[in-house]
C-alpha cells in the first residue's frame, strides 16, 4: 500500500504594489536559500491560527510590514510537492497545501527583508506579464493557475 503523502498548511501572498489599479506590478523575492529562486511570500499555518492571520503574521517576519489590504482570495485550497532537494529540508512534509491572497501594500508599507530570521536577499516589483519568467520552475504551475484565476475574475 502506497504511503499517504503529507501536505504543511502554508499561505501565499500575491502582492501588489500601493499603485494598483492604476499599476499592476506584483512582488517577487529572491529566496537565501535556494539559488536563483524567485517567489511570493508564503509561509506555514500554526496550530489555531486561522489562514488571514497566518497571512499578516508571515508577511511581517518575511518582508517586514503586515501593512496590507486583502483584495481577494483564491477560492480552493492547492497543493503541490517539493522537489526532492527541498523535502530533505521539509520532512516529514511531502510538499504543502496553500491559501492564496491577492494584496496590496499600503502606500505608507515599508519593505525590510533584514528580519529575525531572513528568508530572502532581494526583491523587486515586476509586470503582471513578466512574473512568470523569475518563478521558480517547481511553483510555475500553481503560480499561473491563481494569476489565471485573479485576471478572470478581474482582479488583475
Amino acid at each position: 500500500m502506497e504511503e499517504q503523502k503529507q501536505y504543511r498548511p502554508n499561505v501565499a501572498a500575491v502582492i501588489l504594489s500601493h499603485e494598483y489599479p492604476f499599476s499592476c506590478k506584483l512582488f517577487i523575492a529572491l529566496r537565501r536559500d535556494i539559488d536563483d529562486a524567485w517567489q511570493f511570500p508564503q509561509g506555514g499555518i500554526d496550530e489555531g491560527e486561522s489562514p488571514q492571520e497566518a497571512l499578516f503574521r508571515e508577511l511581517k517576519e518575511e518582508i517586514g510590514t503586515k501593512k496590507i489590504e486583502i483584495i481577494a482570495e483564491y477560492p480552493e485550497w492547492l497543493s503541490y510537492e517539493f522537489p526532492n532537494k527541498i523535502a530533505k529540508k521539509m520532512y516529514p512534509y511531502d510538499g504543502q497545501i496553500q491559501k492564496y491572497f491577492l494584496v496590496r501594500l499600503k502606500k505608507n508599507a515599508k519593505i525590510d527583508l533584514d528580519t529575525k530570521h531572513p528568508e530572502f536577499i532581494d526583491h523587486k516589483f515586476v509586470d503582471l506579464q513578466e512574473v512568470l519568467n523569475y518563478i521558480v520552475y517547481f511553483k510555475k504551475p500553481i503560480y499561473k493557475k491563481v494569476l489565471e484565476y485573479f485576471i478572470k475574475e478581474g482582479y488583475l
